[in-house]
């Protein structure tokens, strides 16, 4: 990734009252799904609000080495898909930068073909474990050729001639790994079934519905989800409008609440209830969100969110609520740091393998800053100080993380200093147009090179 070559400090300073009306890039997830489930399609799908960062347009890149056509014309991206169980075989490696969703869930996808297919990475990507996937991929018939000490990229699969369907209960909840073995399961005889006994984001259950795929989701006396999928099915092309990121909203929505003044309103956020999880948090801490012009696209609930600065208070957050909001939880530890009192955090190891060691990084950065926090395997607490009175002038280790750049950024607004992150070059892989909203609703946020002396 060039921003571990040329890394780009920036700042960020405490602003007067953020104002205006934002539209947020659209759904990392569901952008994902829809260029690997168009691909895999028969006939043309038409794609709206696609995300257009570096992780999704690796996806993009990998399906297309595989033989769908995929064109964009201005606001709307066509994929030609070649039609389930006729994907050909890469002629080079599949290059995922720092795509984990992306890796992953083409790792599912492929896993069941016979043929051979070689996962790259960036340094980042490269030091996250993907043996969560390799496992159930294992059980259904593919061979792992080549992998790095603790099953990391680079990372060759073999397909079996004829996979075969499972049944895998996820042993940690991850929508990554329960879309991998779905993902598989299309390509194979039978019935493919997942079992989720702690429920996360379902965009590829709805999407693969969409797309026509014969699947089924039940929920058992015990809360417990099996998801049966019948494999060697039609998918058929559809035309998708990729709702707003809510992971991506995160970021002015945290902003708003903790500068004095601020009344901003968020278009278009996805509201699916896997995904919320840091609104109700913010709201349960005082946070005066409110939900407008409620509707449903695509089978998603969305809607405007107006946001006005709030006085915040500490408060726990319920540790089966994680998978709701896993990716949250940074920015989270930011607007936790101007609250009322201590939040605590449980039940969030799963922090420390997502892009960097998260948990860690988070609690450095605030520390670098002034907060008081602390950290333990799978937890985190952290002191408020209403205001920032005294925080902020401290450097931030970002380790090439999109959301530690992204979430320290938004602290610098509301604290008494300034807040330097060490390199933002990487928030190009999810938010490309963050420094231009937040600077459209008065956020002042700069590349080091761009201060007035």
């Amino acid at each position: 990734m060039s921003s571990s070559q040329n890394p780009h400090p920036a700042i960020s300073r405490r602003s007067e009252g953020l104002k205006g009306q934002v539209r947020v890039p659209g759904d990392k997830s569901i952008s994902h799904r829809a260029l690997l489930f168009a691909g895999l399609a028969s006939g043309e799908s038409r794609i709206t609000g696609l995300l257009e960062g570096e992780d999704v347009l690796r996806t993009g890149a990998a399906m297309r080495a595989m033989g769908a056509k995929i064109r964009q014309d201005g606001v709307t991206w066509t994929v030609q898909g070649v039609g389930n169980g006729c994907l050909l075989e890469p002629r080079e490696d599949l290059d995922f930068g720092n795509a984990g969703t992306g890796s992953r869930l083409t790792m599912g996808l492929v896993g069941t073909y016979d043929m051979k297919t070689r996962f790259v990475g960036d340094a980042s990507l490269s030091k996250r474990p993907m043996a969560r996937v390799l496992d159930p991929l294992r059980e259904m018939g593919a061979q792992v050729l080549e992998a790095q000490q603790g099953e990391r990229l680079p990372i060759t699969l073999q397909g079996p001639r004829h996979g075969t369907a499972i049944t895998y209960r996820v042993p940690m909840p991850s929508a990554q790994v329960k879309s991998a073995v779905l993902l598989a399961g299309l390509n194979v005889a039978g019935i493919t079934t997942v079992i989720e006994p702690v429920m996360t984001r379902d965009h590829t259950e709805k999407m693969l519905a969409g797309f026509g795929a014969a699947i089924e989701v039940e929920t058992d006396g015990n809360g417990v989800r099996h998801i049966r999928l019948q494999g060697q099915g039609r998918l058929v092309g559809q035309t998708i409008d990729v709702p707003g990121d809510p992971s991506s909203a995160a970021f002015p929505l945290v902003a708003a609440l903790i500068t004095e003044g601020s009344d901003v309103v968020i278009e278009n956020v996805l509201l699916n209830p896997t995904r919320t999880g840091l609104i109700l948090t913010l709201q349960e801490m005082g946070g005066d969100i409110e939900f407008l012009n409620i509707r449903s696209q695509g089978g998603e609930k969305v809607a405007d969110l107006r946001v006005r600065s709030s006085s915040l208070k500490g408060v726990e957050v319920p540790a089966d609520r994680a998978p709701s909001m896993i990716d949250e939880y940074p920015v989270l530890a930011i607007a936790a740091s101007l609250a009322e009192g201590e939040t605590r955090m449980p039940g969030i190891g799963e922090l420390r393998v997502k892009e960097s060691d998260r948990l860690s990084a988070v609690a450095e950065g605030l520390r670098a800053n002034g907060v008081e926090c602390t950290e333990g395997e799978d937890y985190l607490v952290v002191k408020g100080y209403p205001g920032g009175k005294g925080l902020g002038d401290g450097t931030v280790a970002t380790h090439l993380d999109h959301r530690i750049a992204m979430s320290f950024l938004v602290l610098g607004l509301a604290t008494e200093k300034p807040v330097t992150v060490d390199d933002d070059g990487m928030i190009a892989t999810s938010f490309p147009e963050f420094h231009s909203l937040m600077k459209s609703i008065g956020a002042r946020i700069q590349g080091k090179e761009e201060e007035q002396v």
